[in-house]
């Protein structure tokens, strides 16, 4: 059902600030009425939910009144608490890539290689992954035109940041998750999150390309707010991908460990976003740990000198 009478949400789209970590600025959730309830991007994790609820309360709506979960991947910031949402939501539905739908539906494996790189943080951090009973779930490949409601929402495949990575458009907004990259403030230059495990640089560019084309007013990022589409964002991202890749390169290429190529890449990174705005790195951080990056990066040059005759050029 649509909000309640009375209390509809405001017209357009709405950001809930999830407060991960007990700070905003952090991670976003979207939000907007169908006409046939309300639908959210990118759930968040478990550990924010009631920041989720409290979010739409605040909104004058009611978690009942969500119907559609729309998921960009299903890395735990941005998928976590969907399935405990939908215990409480049966007659809602979950739409995600076909490459995603698996681990959401048995969430086991990627619960527990998560659960390898945060050891004892996971609870804190995170929160429980609970699995989607696949009656409630639409498995995605790209190009599908959903209608909710009285609303088209285009689905996009955009592989780069994850191989299951899709955005959304609804009319001029843009919902783009990670595949845009964070900017945590107007004064930030857009960065891309590289975390493990299936960072592409080439396969990212193209669906920023893809993306670039698309006729949207605004690109709503889930680290963290919205934007107006313009250029600006796009090159920024491009450039400061291609400038972070090579920095990884260059400290494998010299023989750094993962260690030092980590504290290196982290004190040059943090100390650029400190020159942008004093409250950026301590931010940042949180949403796109630089060491995650790091590791991400070096699986992904990793791969690409066993491919012989297609190492890629920063």
């Amino acid at each position: 059902m649509s909000a309640p009478a009375g209390t509809a949400l405001p017209p357009g789209v709405s950001l809930i600030d999830l407060h991960f970590g007990g700070r905003p600025g952090v991670i976003a959730s979207y939000v907007f009425d169908t006409g046939d309830g309300l639908a959210v991007v990118d759930t968040g994790p478990t550990s924010t939910l009631g920041a989720l609820e409290a979010g739409l309360s605040g909104l004058g709506a009611r978690l009942s009144d969500v119907r559609h979960l729309l998921l960009t991947h299903i890395h735990f910031d941005h998928a976590g608490a969907a399935g405990t949402l939908l215990e409480r939501l049966p007659g809602a539905r979950v739409y995600v890539h076909e490459r995603g739908a698996p681990h959401m539906i048995s969430p086991e494996r990627l619960y527990a290689s998560a659960a390898q790189i945060y050891g004892g943080e996971m609870e804190r951090l995170w929160g429980e992954m609970r699995p989607i009973r696949p009656e409630q779930l639409t498995a995605l490949s790209g190009g599908e035109r959903l209608r909710l409601g009285h609303l088209d929402v285009d689905v996009v495949y955009t592989p780069g940041h994850a191989i299951h990575h899709v955005a959304y458009q609804a009319g001029a907004d843009l919902f783009v998750g990670d595949v845009a990259g964070v900017r945590l403030a107007p004064s930030q230059t857009t960065r891309a999150p590289t975390p493990p495990p299936d960072i592409n640089l080439e396969v990212w560019r193209q669906s920023v390309a893809a993306l670039r084309e698309r006729p949207a007013e605004r690109l709503h990022l889930a680290h963290f707010g919205s934007y107006p589409n313009d250029p600006a964002h796009w090159d920024g991202l491009l450039s400061t991908m291609g400038r972070d890749a090579g920095r990884v390169r260059a400290g494998m290429d010299a023989g750094q460990d993962f260690a030092t190529l980590s504290a290196t890449f982290s004190q040059e990174l943090l100390a650029e976003l400190r020159a942008e705005d004093a409250a950026l790195p301590g931010l940042y951080e949180l949403a796109c740990p630089p060491w995650m990056s790091v590791q991400g990066l070096m699986r992904y040059w990793q791969r690409q000198a066993t491919r012989p005759g297609q190492q890629e050029q920063v």
